[in-house]
This record gives structure tokens, sequence and C-alpha cells, in this order.
């Protein structure tokens, strides 16, 4: 990936679904990255994944990690790969808020700073207070200034600890 036309992100990556032929949520995390960079998206790092309890009336834990990606896509066209990803990984988007997910892919940050659509605000609105997605993110991108507090994501996380 070259010239100025290349993005990069902090993606926030969550599962507590078994899918059929992949396996539990770790399996299905490893395979969405296998799905992305195979879709064109080059995987500078990834965190380790993470076993955290659910938000929400879920029972089930989650296996959460984070992934610094970089692409050609812009936050509205990196939003549509995701959620189709999402969607193949039998993602439904229909009933209650925070049920159980086979897949959950989040942009968390962008290098182009704030971002605000109808379906689409970066930084993450809620990144700060989630410590299944900030230390995940502060792994992978240490030194990433948060365009809202302009602290680093490593900052962020020592003051949520």
């Amino acid at each position: 990936m070259t010239g100025a036309s290349s993005h990069s992100y902090v993606i926030a990556l969550g599962s507590n679904m078994r899918v059929p032929r992949i396996g539990g949520p770790r399996a299905v995390l490893r395979a969405a990255l296998d799905t992305l960079d195979a879709e064109g998206v080059v995987l500078r790092d990834i965190s380790r994944i993470r076993s955290s309890l659910p938000v929400g009336p879920s029972q089930r834990r989650y296996a959460n990690g984070a992934a610094l990606v970089a692409s050609r896509h812009a936050p509205g066209e990196m939003l549509a790969l995701l959620q189709a990803v999402e969607d193949a990984f039998g993602r439904r988007r229909r009933g209650a808020e925070w049920r159980a997910r086979t897949l959950d892919l989040d942009i968390v940050l962008w290098s182009g700073g704030v971002w605000n659509a109808p379906n689409l605000t970066i930084p993450h609105p809620q990144f700060r207070g989630r410590d299944f997605v900030l230390v995940p993110a502060a792994e992978v991108a240490p030194r990433w200034r948060d365009p809202a507090t302009g602290l680093t994501l490593r900052q962020l996380a020592a003051r949520g600890a």
C-alpha cells in the first residue's frame, strides 16, 4: 500500500458466538482478520485476544482484540467492508442492541482524525470507557493520539487501569 490514498485505522474486534465451520469466538476473530487480509486490508499489528464480560444482557463472555490496519478505503467505504464481513459471519442487525453476536468490527480511530456521518462517528464515541476496546487498541497503537483529548492510547489505557 503506497501513496496518499492510504488510510490507517484501529479496528476493535469482538465475538461471543460460535460460527459453524469456523469455531468459537477466538477462531471467529482470527478468521475475520484473514478475511480482511484477503480483501486487501493490510494488517499492520494485531493485539492478543482477551476474554471480557458482556455489556448488557448477553450471558456469554466475549473474545476481544484490536488491529492496526491500512486500507485504500475512506471511512464510509471501510465501514461498508467491515459490515459485509460481519454479515458473511452471520451477524444480524435486528433485535436487541446488546445481544450476543457472531462478529463485531468497529472503527475506533482513523488516521484522518474525526469523521461524522449519520451512520459512522470516529473516534468511536464509547471507546474511552471500554477497557475491552481501549486496552487492545493501546497494544497495537500506543502512541496514536485521540483527537478529542490529545492523549495517546497508552495514556488513556493507563487512566482506566
